[in-house]
């Protein structure tokens, strides 16, 4: 089995520390019941104040396991360390809540004077017990790991399967168009080669969340590719209403995804006269509007709903659309 670090979130910590409290609290009263002599409030305290210390003992040794020891050592000796220190835990949690309630309360105390002979047995077998309870957590820590490995793998193939469905048709549109520049404009030809090698360069790359500046920049090689084959009749405005706050973030966005409404923009708005496509920032939603082709209604396509479903995988946001009489609009909302 594969080793893994016993990672527990700060949440985690307190429902161990009061499940911890409840198993004592629960000792406690079958001693309290089978033992006519144990029927003091003091047995209560004592066990759940044991239980208490045994998982603050193994809140310490776990985090010093992880953070100092763990990392500098080969991973398979992670299971006797994490075994030992579970051990440890155990038995010294319950050592210590007996050397102080003996130094408190005194050697008279009912439960104290029931556990006194033989408190090293106790002390061994409590910490036998929480090794028990620490291969248990290990196997549940493994387990769950290995889940999140197997989602993660599956989101991510779902993802690249969204991004591979992408329209290459613009690709071949603008191979087409350079090839017929190259008789005409040789050097307009060249500044459009080097301005799609930059988009396939940003394009092919493994990341499946980019910052919005660097899709706004392959939005802006995306129009100028564009360009050569409507003849400069697109026009592209970027407006950021961002504060500074969310500007200097490190919010992303799923690749391709202002792209692909821009995209969406030309194919079903140009009308072979001047388009404008406006694009606004700001600090829960960006825009993407159009002045071209109003249709009736509103379908997504491959695209778009693609898109919708990597907002929501990646848990970024929700992809709405909006038209009125002057414009057609599509609002990826963040944060939702």
């Amino acid at each position: 089995m594969e080793a893994v670090e016993l990672k527990i979130s700060k949440y985690d910590w307190l429902y161990i520390l009061v499940i911890g409290a409840l198993f004592g609290f629960f000792i406690s009263l079958v001693l309290y019941f089978l033992n006519y002599n144990l029927q003091y409030i003091s047995t209560i305290f004592f066990s759940v104040f044991s239980a208490i210390s045994i998982s603050f003992f193994a809140f310490m040794l776990i985090t010093v396991s992880n953070n100092l020891i763990l990392p500098k050592l080969n991973q398979k000796f992670w299971y006797l360390i994490s075994f030992f220190f579970s051990f440890c835990s155990g038995a010294f949690g319950f050592l210590l809540n007996y050397i102080i309630f003996l130094n408190l309360a005194g050697e008279k105390t009912p439960i104290i004077h029931f556990i006194q002979p033989y408190w090293s047995e106790i002390t061994i077998l409590i910490g036998f017990f929480t090794l028990l309870v620490g291969l248990i957590l290990h196997q549940f820590i493994s387990m769950k790991y290995k889940n999140e490995l197997f989602r993660n793998e599956i989101l991510e193939t779902k993802i690249k399967a969204l991004e591979n469905e992408l329209n290459p048709h613009f690709l071949f549109n603008a191979l087409n168009s350079m090839s017929e520049l190259v008789h005409i404009n040789q050097d307009k030809a060249e500044l459009s080669i080097l301005n799609l090698s930059k988009f396939l360069r940003n394009a092919i790359n493994n990341e499946s969340l980019i910052s919005i500046h660097s899709e706004l920049n392959m939005v802006e090689t995306y129009v100028d590719i564009e360009n050569i084959r409507f003849d400069g009749n697109i026009n592209l405005s970027i407006t950021d209403t961002r504060n500074i706050e969310c500007k200097s973030s490190s919010a992303k966005i799923p690749k391709f995804s202002i792209q692909l409404l821009v995209e969406n923009a030309i194919k079903h708005g140009f009308l072979n006269e001047i388009l404008n496509i406006k694009i606004e920032i700001g600090n829960q939603y960006i825009e993407v509007s159009n002045d071209g082709k109003i249709p009736k209604v509103i379908v997504f396509g491959t695209g778009l709903s693609n898109l919708d479903k990597r907002l929501r995988l990646l848990n970024v946001g929700i992809l709405e659309s909006n038209l009125s009489e002057k414009d057609v609009k599509f609002i990826i909302k963040l944060g939702k």
